[in-house]
């Protein structure tokens, strides 16, 4: 489990089957089997090297994440050690687990912040897509300022800090990103979804009777 806080940016390499991940020296030691954060994916070290590690991926995260792309030009990446019970909770729950790819359709600078509009084609994204929603961008733990449904895009207003602190500063109009949504939002609409059903059950039961019972070939 992570909060979303980069706490640095480092570099993804392929290496045969695995991934080479550098730039984690503000977080180390490492150990064999932590969970990294790397551009929001959650990676099992499986090795150590110099400033970072090497990492497994499975044939789930090639399809559904940037980091293919990544690794095949050395690209950057936000990177944050999983979360300590004794850790403050700075930006929300993110599972590392990611849902699927945006797409960055604006850059904009303001006065005091930056307009970041990402769109989705997803439509299973659609309930979890709300304005003032937490979601997760490249592992960074952001909020969504505005949306529009019809046009499926939503737009983060970034601070200075954050936005020169991560790889957000990288983006240029067509990337792809990394979404995970808001793990609270999924849990709650799981639970909606067992009540809903289990209300719908009961009803089908009551509706039972000895004349649809010999209606239906029960005699």
């Amino acid at each position: 489990m992570f909060t979303g806080l980069i706490q640095s940016v480092g570099s993804v390499h392929r290496r045969g089957k695995s991934l080479l991940v550098r730039g984690c020296e503000p977080f180390s030691p490492l150990a064999i089997g932590d969970s990294i954060s790397v551009d929001g994916v959650c990676l099992t070290v499986k090795d150590l090297v110099l400033d970072g590690f090497l990492a497994d991926v499975s044939e789930e995260t090639i399809e559904k994440t940037t980091l293919s792309n990544k690794s095949d030009r050395g690209g950057l990446v936000n990177l944050e050690p999983a979360l300590r019970f004794s850790d403050r909770l700075g930006g929300h729950l993110v599972s590392g687990h990611v849902d699927g790819l945006g797409e960055v359709h604006l850059i904009d600078e303001l006065d005091q912040s930056w307009k970041v509009q990402i769109s989705w084609k997803d439509k299973e994204f659609d309930k979890f897509i709300c304005k003032k929603a937490s979601i997760s961008i490249d592992g960074i733990s952001l909020t969504i300022a505005g949306l529009n449904s019809e046009f499926k895009t939503f737009w983060l207003a970034v601070i200075p800090h954050t936005f020169s602190s991560t790889t957000l500063n990288q983006l240029q109009i067509g990337d792809k990103v990394n979404i995970e949504v808001d793990l609270m939002a999924k849990y709650a609409q799981k639970i909606l979804l067992a009540t809903i059903d289990a209300e719908e059950n009961i009803q089908n039961k009551s509706q039972l009777s000895m004349e649809w019972l010999l209606k239906n070939g029960w005699e």
